[in-house]
């Protein structure tokens, strides 16, 4: 027929111009279950699943009416349902919010929270695979092994929500409300000086303090305990598989950056355990990782490799890339917080410590192939292939075991001083930073 399109029949555009509904009109029966039964999300899904469910009991009630009554319900146009609006997009899905106190007042979109932490859960992004080889003790290594970066575990609303919490917390050691080794806010005497740190569940000492004290923790001084915001964070980064169930942090440090501070090359204590991980929020900032890292000037360093931290990323810290590479960050180019959640070792717990009960036994989220929350009537598929659930439960039961010296990786022993990232959307580029206070 003239006009029409090349390849496709008169019919296939019986429907164009009025949308999905035209479209449904053009085609029978078995072509619309067809087309309704497979390639929706699971959030679209459940969208299908409350309106066929109302449907279903509108019948029911139909029946009981007069044939008046009947007739009338049968050509109302359906009221727009206002509690449930479909997120087809990874952006939107990153924007549900869930009832664990993170993100404020929860708005009812029809779906279960499983459901609702299952979609947040398969967003997360993960990298693993941080290579830089060096010499250590003769042998090529690769000093990255162990490092992490997850990437969408908290969205706007949620960081938004904790950095409120911060500036509370901040306010009340300005006034005197928190305990005295809680709150530090040092004289900026110098650039990169003076960062406001805010410590929870035990005083770490950085250098040898007026008393003698030497670095570590401070046994017989008290701190505050986690605030009830930084739990519900842990919480969550167990139960999503960032960090282990045989490693839940019972301390805190919160780092409070102005434009210019920094944190100088070092190893972390070993007071804590590993792993333990940094929360970045505010300003995206780089941190070096590497054998040695040269001071270039006061707030600026240099080192082999450079890692960007996104706002609302989880850096993992454990193996050679906590104990055998330093890390630092450099000068930062704007207002920046970060979060580091650590474990204390048992024989260097304060004096007064009592573990909390709300941290003990948190369970991670059962990421089975075949969920058990699929709606009635339709088929739930997984949300992500069992090789990348076994790949998980394989890194945290191995997690903890891991030593410095490991044999080199077959990746690793190919090439000496070589850096890589594969390039993903989620993770801006792994850069060589001949001077990593360039600002992006």
């Amino acid at each position: 027929m003239a006009g029409d399109i090349p390849g496709k029949s008169p019919a296939s555009n019986a429907g164009h111009g009025q949308g999905v509904v035209g479209l449904l009109k053009t085609i029978n029966r078995d072509e619309a279950f067809e087309a309704l039964s497979q390639g929706f999300c699971q959030h679209c899904e459940a969208v299908l699943d409350k309106r066929i469910h109302q449907i279903l009991s509108g019948r029911g009630s139909e029946t009981s009416l007069s044939n008046g009554e009947a007739n009338v319900a049968s050509n109302a146009t359906p009221a727009p349902d206002s509690a449930v609006h479909c997120t087809l997009t990874p952006e939107a899905n990153f924007d549900i919010l869930l009832n664990d106190g993170l993100g404020g007042t929860v708005v009812d979109n029809g779906l279960s929270e499983e459901q609702k932490e299952r979609i947040r859960f398969s967003l997360v992004g993960r990298k693993k695979d941080f290579i830089h080889t060096e010499r250590v003790n003769g042998r090529p290594t690769n000093v990255l092994k162990g490092l992490e970066l997850h990437t969408k575990v908290f969205n706007a609303k949620e960081q938004s929500r904790i950095m409120d919490c911060v500036y509370d917390l901040q306010r009340m050691g300005q006034k005197g409300q928190l305990r005295e080794r809680t709150y530090t806010e040092p004289r900026k005497w110098m650039r990169g000086k003076g960062r406001v740190t805010i410590q929870f569940g035990c005083c770490y000492n950085y250098a040898v303090d007026k008393n003698g004290n030497p670095p570590g923790i401070i046994r017989d001084e008290e701190v505050d305990p986690l605030p009830q915001l930084f739990k519900q964070m842990i919480k969550r980064m167990v139960r999503w598989h960032i960090l282990p169930p045989t490693c839940i942090p019972n301390s805190c440090i919160v780092n409070i950056y102005d434009e210019g501070d920094c944190i100088p090359p070092h190893i972390d204590h070993h007071d804590f355990l590993r792993p333990f991980c940094t929360v970045s929020f505010l300003t995206q900032c780089n941190i070096l990782f590497g054998l040695s890292l040269k001071i270039a000037s006061p707030g600026e360093f240099s080192g082999p490799v450079s890692i960007p931290l996104p706002v609302g990323s989880v850096l993992i810290l454990n193996g050679n890339g906590a104990d055998v590479a330093k890390h630092c960050v450099p000068a930062v180019p704007g207002k920046r917080i970060s979060i580091t959640f650590r474990r204390m070792d048992d024989s260097k717990l304060p004096y007064q410590f009592s573990p909390d009960p709300e941290l003990l036994r948190i369970k991670p989220l059962v990421v089975s192939p075949t969920a058990n929350s699929a709606p009635r009537g339709h088929h739930q598929k997984p949300i992500i292939n069992s090789s990348f659930v076994k790949a998980i439960i394989q890194q945290n039961q191995h997690r903890n075991g891991q030593v410095i010296k490991d044999k080199p990786d077959r990746e690793t022993s190919k090439t000496m001083n070589d850096s890589f990232l594969s390039g993903k959307d989620d993770f801006p580029p792994l850069s060589e930073a001949n001077k990593a206070g360039s600002r992006r």
